[in-house]
């Protein structure tokens, strides 16, 4: 796995959710491409996928028994460290807590979860009991 293919997997998994869940026409930013997105944006979605995958092995696949407001929550509060991470003063709409986000990001961010969490069970091939 190249070290961005966890990242592509959680900005596909980003721009399918919006499609999905925002009202309206998105903000062409929300659904940019991998190739355009920023460098910074690349890693975060690098390693809020980690995070997740490892949360995963951490429960022993037995974090897939979150509710879906819970794992969208545990994708929101990583991506939220992120923006942290690379901005020193971010905006606070870019940090907002979870009753705060609109609808369709939060539905969004449970995709994530849901998407990563996919991958993880492919991977260990139900190696985890349920």
């Amino acid at each position: 796995m190249s070290n961005h293919e966890p990242g592509r997997v959680f900005r596909q998994a980003w721009i399918d959710g919006v499609r999905r869940h925002h009202p309206g026409e998105p903000k062409p930013g929300y659904v940019t491409g991998w190739d355009d997105t920023p460098e910074w944006e690349r890693s975060s979605a690098a390693a809020v996928y980690d995070q997740v995958r490892a949360f995963l092995t951490a429960t022993e696949g037995r974090a897939v028994r979150l509710s879906r407001t819970q794992k969208g929550q545990f994708v929101a509060s990583c991506w939220t460290g992120q923006i942290h991470r690379h901005f020193p003063d971010p905006k606070p709409s870019y940090v907002a807590e979870w009753n705060d986000l609109p609808t369709w990001q939060q539905e969004t961010d449970a995709d994530i979860f849901e998407r990563i969490e996919q991958d993880h069970a492919d991977s260990t091939s139900g190696d985890f009991p349920l």
